[in-house]
């Protein structure tokens, strides 16, 4: 239950980044294409994150503390464009067009996910 919460906490997050950033475009065909090309998205940057992050985490870790955290925003927006790099090879119509708006569009997906997941909390089960 945890894991499609947080998908689909992540799917809302990219439609509002998808609003707001002007480089970020989805282009489905209709408003329920749009909404599986919003969660095949989401599979994707969870598996990103959940797989590349902690590896260049590792691999960075001295650049992490040497710039008290500001490299993060960058390897997540590079992360943001792989993300859409490997949507569009799986057929997604998902796409960014450059670095600065996968910076941006990588920042509000954080913060909104950050968000979204406060108003929508997680069940544990003990």
């Amino acid at each position: 239950m945890r894991f499609l919460t947080r998908t689909l906490v992540t799917a809302a997050a990219l439609a509002l980044a998808v609003l707001i950033v002007d480089g970020i475009e989805l282009d489905g065909s209709g408003p329920v294409r749009n909404a599986f090309t919003l969660i095949g998205v989401a599979l994707v940057f969870g598996l990103v994150n959940a797989l590349i992050k902690p590896l260049v985490r590792k691999v960075g870790g001295c650049v992490y503390v040497v710039t008290l955290g500001l490299a993060a925003l960058v390897v997540n927006g590079l992360l943001f464009l792989l993300t859409a790099w490997i949507a569009d090879q799986m057929g997604l119509p998902f796409a960014i067009d450059g670095f600065w708006s996968a910076f941006w569009g990588a920042l509000i997906v954080a913060v909104a996910g950050w968000l979204i997941g406060l108003a929508v909390p997680d069940r544990k089960t003990e």
